[in-house]
């Protein structure tokens, strides 16, 4: 039974994921140059390799890998044998980064640095699609396309049916949205009313069931060292995608991937693409939280998802031909505001100055100047700045330390109480990445009812502590494990407060010390061990 549960939520995962991956394959595809074709041609290719070899991630084509893509084809009118060549060797550089240490470093990156480069992505996705939903042509940077904007004329049709798009991509339904994804919804309708008016718009003009030819690198030496920069930038963001959507889906599966059995596989894979001319891709967040959402457990959704994507080509190729590129551009704009870090926004206002900055210097770089650049600028301008707060915090004589009358009673309480009562000292900062690590010590430790947080820093939590604090509290509480804190800083209290943790933990379970939280979780034991007496 267990075997058939299996299988069945792994081919509904499949089939979820697969009508995700089908538009966005598409616009990603047309989005580059290489077209329609090269996009879901990657989808199937790279989540069956990466699939079979690394795990139950669904993979393809995905938004920053294709930006990055796409501005390098633009911007330097790349045949496409170098484009072979640069995604080529892109796949080799995956395969090496997979044998160091590097992978594991990802977890450690800010987190106002993931988000600036993730909104900025997604802001400029928007951008860039502004001439195809006007019926313009495509420009190379969002500057060039806003000029050409208010320079060409616009095409109404392609305005009316991209209009018609963004409404269905945004105003559908949840409920209907888990079912039928509203960006397929779009495709299908778009598509038909432009056929049935006659609307002239340009639409895929290519796109075939054929399976891809091989394409061979060149294997010039000038060309090979000219084209390493362009394959490093590209290998550094798809790695970074693959490795983050491996920590999110690993936080939902409860599940430890290994990053460089993940790398390794994305390599391998995006190196079919190449030769076959398909886009580079990523593990991709959504598909696969689509798929896990909807039952997927093992790699037989990476095998299901591509199946259903091959039959969908075979049978309705011609129907894809149909599509109009200001329909697909309507889609992408919505795949940007996805992209776009809205849970942070919602915080922003009680984030220390430090962390904005860096949000926006990696923001506007990513945007305006060179995404790589920005990651660069990013991790480097955070580094200095924790830098700063450490040095700040020494100068002021911050210091940690254990009272060994403390440490004495911890020792009594685990004892007479059976591990049931567990305390836990955060000293200092703590980050995003190292929650999962935090929290896995515990899930281990079968037998902990209520958990005491002890915070003794005076320092205010930075937006990768705030984070990496409420996935602590909702990973145990999932448990079943009461959470308790104790904070003795009351600026620190307030800032809890503000960004609802207190009410998540409830107000009754946040302490000044850390005797009183022991009392309290002593008292609950004692009250419920009475009640199954009484029962």
């Amino acid at each position: 039974m267990k075997s058939f549960n299996q299988i069945r939520g792994d081919f509904l995962g499949g089939i979820v994921s697969s009508i995700v991956a089908l538009p966005q394959a598409l616009a990603f595809g047309v989005t580059t140059g290489l077209g329609a074709g090269a996009g879901v041609w990657s989808a199937i290719i790279l989540c069956f390799i990466a699939g079979i070899i690394g795990g139950p991630l669904v993979s393809g084509p995905t938004g920053p890998v294709t930006i990055i893509l796409t501005s390098m084809i633009l911007t330097n009118s790349f045949e496409l044998q170098t484009i072979v060549t640069i995604m080529a060797l892109a796949a080799v550089f995956q395969v090496l980064i997979s044998m160091s240490p590097l992978p594991g470093i990802v977890k450690y990156v800010p987190y106002p640095v993931i988000s600036g480069f993730m909104n900025g992505v997604g802001v400029l996705l928007i951008l860039l699609q502004l001439n195809p939903i006007a019926g313009q042509q495509g420009a190379a940077s969002p500057i060039e396309g806003i000029k050409t904007l208010f320079s060409s004329p616009v095409n109404p049709e392609a305005l009316i049916l991209g209009g018609i798009t963004l409404l269905i991509v945004f105003l559908t339904p949840k409920k209907i949205n888990r079912i039928f994804p509203s960006q397929i919804i779009a495709l299908i309708i778009g598509t038909i009313i432009s056929v049935k008016m006659g609307a002239n718009v340009a639409r895929i003009s290519e796109i075939s069931f054929n399976f891809p030819n091989l394409v061979l690198p060149d294997f010039d030496l000038k060309t090979v060292f000219d084209c390493i920069p362009f394959a490093l930038v590209l290998a550094i963001i798809a790695s970074s995608e693959s490795l983050l959507t491996g920590l999110v889906i690993d936080s939902l599966t409860k599940t430890n991937t290994s990053p460089k059995r993940l790398l390794s596989a994305q390599g391998i894979g995006n190196l079919c693409c190449a030769l076959t001319g398909s886009l580079f891709g990523s593990a991709a967040t959504m598909r696969s939280a689509a798929a896990i959402n909807a039952g997927a457990t093992t790699r037989l959704v990476a095998v299901i998802n591509p199946i259903i994507l091959l039959i969908v080509l075979i049978c309705f190729s011609g129907f894809a031909k149909q599509i109009p590129l200001c329909v697909l551009a309507g889609i992408l704009i919505k795949i940007g505001y996805d992209i776009i870090d809205t849970k942070l926004l919602k915080v922003i206002k009680y984030a220390p100055k430090d962390d904005l900055y860096v949000l926006a210097v990696v923001f506007f770089l990513t945007v305006f100047y060179n995404l790589i650049f920005a990651v660069g600028a990013g991790i480097t301008l955070a580094a200095l700045l924790y830098a700063k707060r450490v040095a700040d915090g020494t100068s002021l004589g911050v210091k940690p330390f254990h009272d060994d009358q403390i440490d004495e009673f911890e020792k009594e309480l685990f004892h007479l109480y059976n591990y049931q009562i567990r305390v836990v000292h955060i000293e200092g900062q703590f980050f995003f990445g190292s929650a999962t690590q935090l929290v896995a010590q515990f899930e281990e430790q079968l037998g902990t009812k209520f958990l005491i947080l002890n915070y003794e820093s005076g320092a205010l939590l930075d937006i990768s502590a705030i984070f990496a604090l409420e996935d602590i509290i909702v990973r145990l509480q999932e448990q079943k494990i009461c959470v308790m804190l104790v904070i003795k800083n009351e600026e620190i209290r307030k800032q809890l407060k503000d960004i609802n943790i207190v009410a998540q933990v409830g107000e009754s379970n946040i302490f000044y010390n850390e005797y009183d939280a022991v009392d309290s979780a002593k008292k609950l034991i004692k009250d419920t061990l009475l009640e199954q007496e009484n029962d």
